[in-house]
């Protein structure tokens, strides 16, 4: 199994060119989410079982446990409530408004995988639904549960965590097997897919959750759902022990109130914070995935806004025509990121069925820089970067005929070394520069029918 770890992939130093931090100047080009691609095998599992009435919005956690060799798959659907079959003809769907029950209920349901494409969902006899345990239930009641492994946490009846609705905390020694909830006192509604991460340059975990904020807007004809006076906020708060919380803190808005931040997931790549966030459309009632980044897990900088990285499908009751929503975190492969999703083949407000469906990125392939003016070259410099003579490697799709020219410059813009590449590279050595060397170097970048992503700094240790 070709799955590397967070750890892994940050033995040398790797530096993404979306972080702002990096870049000292740019001329005719511009930061754009990566291209993804939607896996052939989805939807990768579907609601087939009696206690999956409505996947919903999916509310999915994956990781990939390495002591096992094995992916594992925490996921939310309605356990009550009313069902779309699939097959349901579009016309019938618009004939009969989407009506929930007053006796609506969630459960966590537990899949596993080898592959990460093939999904099992094993009889665990843990749970009881309707007079039987012989189901893959973990749990009745938990509201937009996020689960995470705590690889860190010394206490082995404490390695697996969760946050949901209410907002609630418990853990759990192998993630089938719950503690008793612990409510926290919070201003948050917390309905959506809460999520936490721990932060070592805080010494702290963070979670993220919704709250909502009251707008001046005004509401023209009859108040509903996709129509009212409220928008939704992405909310974050911190926890020394994962027993006491912060209050929340706004952390990301929506720029106007008919496209609003649903949820988001947090991850750690190359030194920053990545989000995923589910953007929901209150005109069109869709939901997409698009991405900002953060330092610190304070402050948020959206990437391209208004331009999915995992986009709906354009064919009505398609699997994730209606709504796109990120699984609880991304896996990273030594070739390829595996971005996992729920995907609903109809509007967020309506009669729908769902799945579990896959996203591959090409490795750091999040957002990079490319030309705006086809026509002309772009460049990119860097801000000046510590440098003891270690090999410099880059990550760039290049298309046919197109190329990448790579300058290392001193303190005086001299240039140490050049090279041109004409072909796509991951992690493709560019430069080992000999001693002596500077103890700081820029970057040169010209880009032509190209995008840039990464480069790295890989110590001869």
């Amino acid at each position: 199994m070709n799955v590397k770890t967070q750890k892994a992939a940050r033995r040398s130093e790797r530096y993404l060119l979306l972080d702002d931090r990096v870049v000292a100047s740019s001329s005719n080009l511009e930061l754009r989410v990566g291209a993804i691609q939607k896996h052939a095998a989805n939807p990768l599992f579907i609601e087939d079982k009696p206690w999956e009435k409505r996947f919903d919005n999916l509310y999915g956690n994956v990781i990939f446990d390495e002591n096992e060799q094995l992916y594992k798959c925490w996921y939310s659907p309605f356990i009550i409530s009313n069902r779309c079959y699939p097959g349901m003809p579009l016309e019938e769907r618009r004939r009969m408004p989407y009506r929930g029950l007053k006796n609506m209920e969630m459960g966590v349901c537990y899949a596993v995988s080898s592959d990460g494409l093939n999904w099992e969902k094993p009889d665990l006899n843990l749970v009881e639904y309707d007079g039987d345990t012989v189901n893959n239930l973990v749990w009745r009641g938990p509201h937009g549960a996020g689960i995470f492994f705590d690889k860190d946490e010394p206490d082995p009846q404490r390695r697996y965590k969760c946050i949901f609705q209410g907002l609630h905390t418990s853990h759990s020694p192998d993630g089938l097997t719950w503690s008793e909830p612990v409510k926290l006192e919070s201003d948050s509604a917390g309905d959506t897919h809460n999520n936490a991460i721990w932060v070592p340059e805080l010494n702290r975990y963070v979670a993220f959750t919704r709250r909502w904020a009251k707008t001046d807007r005004e509401i023209i004809g009859i108040e509903s759902k996709t129509n009212h006076g409220w928008t939704r906020q992405v909310a974050r708060l911190e926890s020394p022990d994962f027993r006491t919380w912060s209050n929340t803190e706004v952390i990301i808005e929506g720029s106007c109130w008919e496209l609003q931040p649903y949820a988001i997931s947090v991850f750690e790549h190359a030194g920053l914070y990545l989000g995923l966030i589910a953007i929901h459309d209150q005109v069109a009632d869709r939901v997409w995935t698009e991405l900002a980044w953060s330092p610190d897990t304070h402050t948020w900088q959206r990437i391209s806004e208004g331009e999915a990285l995992i986009s709906c499908s354009d064919t009505e009751l398609d699997y994730d025509y209606g709504c796109v929503y990120p699984c609880v975190t991304p896996i990273f492969m030594t070739d390829e990121i595996r971005l996992y999703y729920g995907g609903s083949d109809w509007l967020h407000f309506d009669w729908r069925t769902g799945c579990l469906a896959l996203a591959t990125l090409r490795p750091d392939g999040f957002a990079g820089y490319q030309q705006l003016d086809k026509n002309k070259p772009g460049s990119l410099t860097t801000k000046p970067i510590p440098y003891s003579g270690e090999t410099l490697k880059i990550s760039a799709d290049i298309e046919a005929g197109g190329s990448v020219r790579v300058k290392v410059l001193d303190r005086i813009n001299s240039v140490l070394a050049e090279k041109e590449i004409h072909h796509s590279i991951t992690d493709g050595k560019i430069f080992e520069l000999t001693k002596p060397c500077p103890e700081e170097v820029c970057l040169e970048f010209t880009v032509q029918s190209a995008q840039i992503f990464s480069f790295v700094l890989e110590s001869h240790d």
